[in-house]
């Protein structure tokens, strides 16, 4: 009985010791070397993996980029600083991507806006926008429970009466929150921007007023005040052209409902390797 436990102890090892050979010998031989060029691209980037630059994450991008495939600027976090970084290591010249911030394009706080119905579900914005829309009385608002705020890498979004609000400075740019968000209110805008609608609701006038005090009613005062014609109104809500904006604002000031709104985005207070560190 012991002899033949120690022969299938034997066996088992012998097995285990052949195979284990094989698959030394089959990964010397069949792997595939590392491209140098590759980790050099990944070490340049921040490691956010967003997926900003229209691929998976900093892996792909870094792949593309090695192999000629995509374009050294693209990636919006890491802004002038990689895009720098990734033209000295390429030997390239590579133009600077613009700086971009999120906005949330929405002002229905709590005293501007009511609630249809009461929700008692899981905390997030797509649970209860899949419920008839969400439980706010505009159905095109901020929801404000949080699942751009959780998406954000910087930490630069939080709830603020009702409405989600982000932190300029902190804001990398990443569009995380624009992606997640059901109710798409919130864009990358550029960051020299002047001014920004702070609304969404594509409802005609009446309709809209009787919902939230704050929303755009498709007047168009705004776009027969703007002497570039940056504004026009589209599907009974006003929309910028950042390209013909000048800053001048006044279409501010003839805005009936103050949706539109002068604003200032300063510079990142701090780098994008610095904020993550901190996280």
């Amino acid at each position: 009985m012991l002899n033949n436990i120690l022969i299938a102890l034997a066996v088992v090892g012998a097995v285990g010791l052949i195979a284990g050979i094989l698959l030394a010998l089959i990964s010397h031989f069949f792997a595939v070397p590392d491209d140098e060029k590759v980790k050099a691209v990944r070490a340049c980037l921040p490691g956010i993996n967003c997926g900003a630059c229209g691929y998976k994450g900093c892996d792909d991008y870094a792949v593309a980029v090695a192999e000629g495939e995509a374009k050294a600027n693209l990636c919006v976090p890491g802004a002038a600083d990689v895009a720098k970084e990734l033209g000295e290591l390429l030997g390239i010249e590579v133009e600077a991507p613009k700086d971009v911030v999120a906005f949330v394009h929405c002002n229905g706080t709590c005293e501007a806006t009511t609630k249809r119905a009461e929700y008692d579900g899981i905390s997030s914005c797509k649970a209860a926008s899949m419920l008839y829309g969400g439980p706010d009385a505009c159905s095109y608002g901020c929801m404000g429970l949080g699942d751009c705020a959780t998406s954000c890498p910087a930490d630069a979004i939080c709830m603020k009466d009702g409405v989600a609000r982000v932190d300029t400075t902190r804001c990398l740019g990443c569009g995380l929150c624009e992606t997640i968000c059901p109710k798409n209110i919130i864009s990358m805008v550029p960051q020299e921007t002047s001014v920004v609608v702070m609304c969404s609701n594509k409802d005609k006038g009446a309709d809209a007023r009787k919902v939230c005090t704050n929303v755009c009613i498709g007047c168009k005062k705004c776009e027969k005040t703007c002497p570039n014609g940056a504004i026009t109104v589209v599907n009974n809500l006003a929309e910028i052209d950042y390209d013909k904006c000048t800053g001048c604002a006044l279409c501010v000031s003839e805005c009936p409902t103050k949706c539109l709104k002068h604003v200032f985005f300063p510079d990142l207070s701090e780098s994008v390797e610095e904020i993550l560190a901190n996280e």
